[in-house]
């Protein structure tokens, strides 16, 4: 074959009515292709009727779609308003688009990105459908709102050590019922560690002579003083935490229910994890409103609670159409092994860095599996025991993974496996692996009678 003969075919033109944007905190630039209506470059302020004169702009020269960075938060106005106006909006990640070496510009990095879009080199971020995306802003605010609140925490408890309160040694949680009502109790003037010991929640582990002894202390001005603005603020961000809950209630509501929770067919079910309910997740049934949404039960995978399900729905959505297949939805995610293969050879195995929230509740899901005595919880403790807590891990979270991706896209309800069935798979697994290597060496196993 002669080399020449097979030279590639050049590059066509994909969207030919694309535009590409560079977006700025105080301008932004627009490309357009060359020879048509409009100029080929143009500048607009962002301010809202700047952005108004910017779709106004591309709608009459005839731009179908539009390519943009996601660039801070300074995106989503601009990509909220020409998705209204009914224009495909591509949003890349900025380093896959690197420009050649040379001088840079706003202008050329929008005609850039526009010759790139034009030719279908860049690839979509994804995003989930409108709905889930005004659910995961309210989510991601909560989450917000509860690493605000636990830095005052941390403020009480510096506070109580240096009056050397020792309450963080009776008490698992300061911010308990036990431990609110006695910090409470200080900061309205009790000075007593007797009385402050009645306090005692019922369940609590500690007597009341023991934890008496802890709160005795100098209780000097400055400290409590500390220690009172430290609870003002836990409370006032505590009001607001309700608040916002009720709000993600209120958008619960205007959801359209897709699935019926009492269906004979698939129903919901009792509550398998119902001593599992944390003091931070939200006061009304959020498992149901889940269930609506996607037809199964999230909260039945090990790992997995209410106010996790409800994370990883709200940043991966309830349509995973997107992801053609589960290797492409667990490498979204960050989780599938990339190989650099040089010379026909695996030189290197890793997951490459990524900041994916979705991925990021599924890692803490799969801690929290290896601490429980599910067929999952057998498989990270094996697999840490052979490389090691980070890649059992990943490797565990890439399972919850699949079982979430098939759970989605089939509707179909988990199926537990025992640790026995495991442990099943794992010795038939082994069994092959050892058959294999002794045909190779010519060998034959021979099974000993039970």
């Amino acid at each position: 074959m002669n080399p020449t003969s097979a030279a590639p075919a050049p590059l066509g033109i994909v969207h030919p009515h694309a535009a590409g944007l560079d977006i700025g905190q105080a301008e932004i630039w627009a490309a357009v292709p060359a020879g048509g209506q409009l100029p080929a470059v143009r500048a607009f302020g962002t301010f809202t009727p700047d952005l108004q004169a910017l779709a106004d702009w591309l709608v009459q020269g005839g731009i179908t779609t539009v390519a943009l960075e996601s660039t801070g938060v300074y995106w989503i106005p601009i990509f909220e308003l020409l998705e209204a106006r009914g224009l495909e909006v591509c949003l890349v990640n900025a380093r896959h688009i690197k420009n050649v070496p040379g001088r840079k510009s706003d202008v050329q990095d929008c005609q850039w990105l526009q010759q790139l879009h034009r030719f279908g080199l860049l690839r979509a971020s994804f995003r989930p459908e409108a709905e889930v995306v005004a659910l995961r802003a309210y989510l991601r605010h909560r989450a917000m709102l509860l690493e605000h609140r636990a830095a005052h925490t941390q403020h009480m408890q510096k506070a109580l050590l240096q009056m050397n309160l020792r309450l963080t040694q009776v008490l698992s949680d300061v911010t308990g019922t036990t431990g609110l009502a006695i910090i409470r109790a200080i900061v309205g003037g009790e000075r007593n560690p007797r009385k402050l010991a009645q306090l005692r929640h019922g369940r609590c582990q500690h007597p009341e002579p023991e934890i008496a002894m802890a709160l005795t202390g100098s209780y000097r001005p400055e400290h409590v003083f500390a220690l009172k603005q430290a609870l003002a603020l836990y409370d006032a961000y505590t009001a607001q935490l309700a608040d916002c809950d009720r709000e993600i209630e209120q958008h619960y509501a205007t959801l359209k229910p897709r699935f019926e929770p009492d269906d004979p067919d698939q129903p919901l079910g009792p509550d398998e994890k119902p001593n599992t309910h944390s003091k931070n997740a939200p006061d009304f049934d959020v498992r149901r409103e889940l269930f609506q949404l996607v037809g199964v039960d999230l909260t039945v995978v090990p790992g997995l609670h209410v106010s996790s399900a409800q994370q990883l729905l709200a940043e991966i959505g309830t349509d995973l159409s997107k992801f053609p297949t589960v290797k492409h939805f667990c490498s979204w995610l960050g989780l599938a092994p990339h190989n650099d293969i040089t010379g026909g050879k695996v030189k290197r195995a890793r997951t490459l860095p990524t900041r994916n929230r979705a991925g990021q509740v599924l890692r803490l899901a799969a801690q929290a599996v290896g601490r429980g005595r599910s067929g999952l919880g057998t498989y990270y403790r094996a697999h840490k025991l052979r490389l090691g807590a980070a890649s059992a891990i990943t490797a565990t979270a890439h399972k919850l993974a699949r079982i979430v991706y098939h759970m989605l896209k089939d509707r179909q309800p988990y199926q537990p496996l025992t640790k026995e069935a495991f442990a099943q798979q794992r010795r038939e697994r082994e069994v092959r692996a050892l058959t294999k290597q002794a045909a190779k060496l010519g060998l034959t196993l021979q099974p000993q009678p039970a």
